[in-house]
């Protein structure tokens, strides 16, 4: 909304439009076009002071204000060469045909510009006015109408109209945001932002989803996010995720893993506001038990009870409450995939609330399992290489339940679930402290997220394709929390090197490197489990025919296993000396130092070990 500095600027225009009037009384040249001119700066006094008085939307208003002075600036120019004077400045003063046509057009303009700043601006306008809308475009937006569009509804969100209006001026925003990254940049520019977060604050339903929407979509790159934060875009967020409808609170958790995957500088700012909190609350609801308080001692002690009170389960599977609590929650229709705001159809219930208010259990289960889908989404984007976000949320009941979803949830809930995983797993893999203390292999919580990641790695069935990246990347993440008799990893990840997609191949070749490399205590014992498993002959063939980062991935876990057990008799007989020798003449196969220093090194262990008849004359 207009400030006090915008108000300030109408004095000039309004005092020019007072002298143009005066001055034309007084032409003595061309008196009858200077005459013309003061009905128009007449009307541009009054449309000024009306402006003065009221409540107007800023952006345009200072443009408008610039434009209308400099319009009225040359009119005060023309209309005083025209005063009496003296013979020679007469004779000396020439004045266009075409100057008074200039001024008279700029002088329209600016009307027609004033009276749409003060139509859009109005709080009275309603819905009766919708036949003006649309008369044509102010001569300010002629040359870019979509500005004209942008202007026209963030105004309908300031200026306090009905909330079904501004509502609507929420979706339309959203879709332009959707439709074009410039036009969502010219929204986060022309101070589209505040209004929306009023919006999210006060409005309905409908009015909330569709504000919530369009923050998500204008949340683009780091300069427009800053401009959120700084608007008070996380405490709005975490107030809606706290107590709101659970569509809301689904499309507001959408929009935080838009903001914190988008701007990484969001993330603590988030957590400061508990969003962490709220979101790890609506995984847990009808997943795990609930009894505890979002602390880190009682979520252990949860995690604890939960699982001893499903360990006499005779399937292997990791704990859970009754199956009849997990399904109510976890088994409707598949929603959207979680890389759009789309949601499920709302529900009968849309007045219930979530976090703070009882009654959530009578959402409809689309709603549930799409709110699950985008919390687990959200904390993923929160907790990618952030620490104390990652932290945080290993010390809640958050393991436990990414355990239970995975195995129970919906398509969308177990592949979020499933990145988070990821993402957290990541972290761990820095930290060590972190490591031991969210991954180590015997507390309940670790031990279930580790059985669901492997039973989705061991599965052959087609529906866990997409669940295979994410889960064969937190497993490698994970390498140095297994023991040596951890036998169930190694020979699934080896058979992954057959797989037909290249992305599978290579995070499998990436994640075996991980168990293999020299950072890892057991790499003596791993490397040896996968040539038993069968891995070099995988390895060879994409080094040699694999695209290229399949080939640099399996080239240095070939590396790692060839430095570890040189006298491998598998080595030997699959001539991986040849292979490496070959390699290290490929100049796009060398060009980072350390998997050159890497190469030269294996190559020289197998050089010692391996006799010159074992590889063949070649």
């Amino acid at each position: 909304m207009m400030g006090d500095g915008t108000k300030a600027m109408l004095a000039k225009p309004i005092q020019l439009a007072d002298q143009v009037t005066k001055f034309a009384d007084e032409a003595h040249n061309f008196r009858q076009e200077c005459l013309d001119l003061k009905p128009k700066t007449e009307r541009l006094s009054a449309l000024l002071r009306q402006a003065a008085r009221s409540d107007l939307y800023e952006r345009p208003a200072r443009r408008i204000t610039d434009d209308t002075e400099q319009a009225l600036d040359k009119a005060l120019s023309l209309v005083l060469k025209c005063r009496p004077h003296g013979l020679l400045r007469r004779v000396l003063t020439i004045i266009p045909a075409a100057a008074f046509k200039r001024v008279h057009t700029s002088l329209d303009n600016s009307i027609a510009d004033l009276s749409w700043l003060l139509r859009v601006s109005s709080t009275s306008h309603s819905d009766e006015d919708d036949d003006d809308i649309h008369l044509g475009l102010p001569p300010i937006a002629q040359n870019e109408p979509i500005l004209f569009l942008i202007w026209e509804q963030i105004a309908a969100l300031q200026t306090g109209g009905s909330l079904e209006a501004r509502a609507d001026a929420a979706a339309s925003l959203a879709s332009l945001a959707r439709d074009n990254d410039r036009y969502g940049k010219l929204i986060v520019e022309e101070d589209g932002i505040y209004p929306l977060l009023r919006l999210v604050k006060e409005g309905r339903m409908e009015g909330q989803e569709n504000a919530a929407r369009a923050i998500g979509l204008l949340a683009r790159d780091p300069e427009s996010i800053d401009r959120m934060v700084q608007a008070g875009v996380c405490s709005a967020f975490a107030k809606v995720l706290k107590d709101a409808p659970m569509n809301v609170q689904a499309t507001v958790a959408w929009a935080v893993s838009e903001l914190a995957g988008n701007c990484p500088n969001s993330q603590d700012v988030f957590a400061q506001n508990n969003v962490v909190r709220f979101l790890v609350g609506h995984l847990a609801f009808e997943t795990v038990q609930e009894h505890s308080k979002y602390t880190i001692q009682s979520k252990v002690n949860s995690i604890h009870s939960a699982v001893l009170a499903n360990k006499d389960t005779s399937s292997g599977k990791p704990p859970h409450i009754t199956d009849d609590s997990l399904e109510s929650g976890n088994h409707g229709h598949v929603v959207a995939r979680p890389t759009t705001a789309a949601k499920p159809s709302r529900s009968n219930n849309g007045s219930i609330s979530g976090a703070s208010i009882r009654g959530r259990e009578y959402e409809d289960p689309a709603t549930k399992n799409y709110m699950k889908a985008m919390a687990a989404r959200a904390l993923s984007q929160l907790a990618k290489g952030n620490l104390a976000i990652s932290k945080s949320i290993t010390e809640s009941k958050a393991l436990l339940c990414f355990a239970v979803l995975l195995e129970k949830g919906t398509e969308d809930v177990r592949y979020n679930c499933a990145v988070a995983l990821m993402e957290i797993t990541k972290v761990a893999e820095q930290d060590a402290d972190l490591r031991r203390s969210a991954f180590k292999p015997t507390t309940p919580a670790a031990k279930a997220v580790v059985d669901q990641l492997l039973r989705i790695i061991l599965s052959e069935k087609p529906e866990h394709d997409e669940l295979l990246v994410p889960c064969i990347v937190a497993i490698g993440c994970l390498s140095r929390t297994f023991r040596a008799t951890e036998t169930r990893i190694i020979g699934p990840l080896v058979g992954f090197l057959d797989d037909r997609e290249e992305v599978v191949i290579k995070e499998a070749a990436v994640a075996l490197t991980k168990f293999a490399c020299t950072e890892n205590y057991l790499h003596h014992d791993h490397s040896k489990a996968i040539l038993k498993a069968g891995g070099a002959k995988h390895l060879i063939q994409h080094v040699y025919f694999g695209e290229q980062g399949v080939q640099m991935a399996a080239l240095i876990l070939l590396c790692y296993i060839a430095l570890h057990v040189p006298d491998s008799e598998e080595l030997a007989q699959a001539e991986v000396l040849t292979v490496l020798e070959w390699a290290s003449k490929q100049a796009f196969m060398v060009q980072d130092p350390k998997v050159e220093e890497l190469l030269h090194e294996s190559k020289g262990r197998l050089e010692l070990y391996q006799s010159r008849g074992s590889r063949g004359l070649y």
